[in-house]
């Protein structure tokens, strides 16, 4: 089962991957 705190972790990971991405393009 997911945690509260893997699912925030995760959800962050995701976030600062777009915004390296968009920063990239």
């Amino acid at each position: 089962m997911f945690s509260v705190d893997m699912i925030i972790s995760l959800i962050f990971f995701i976030l600062l991957i777009i915004c390296v991405l968009v920063g990239v393009a």
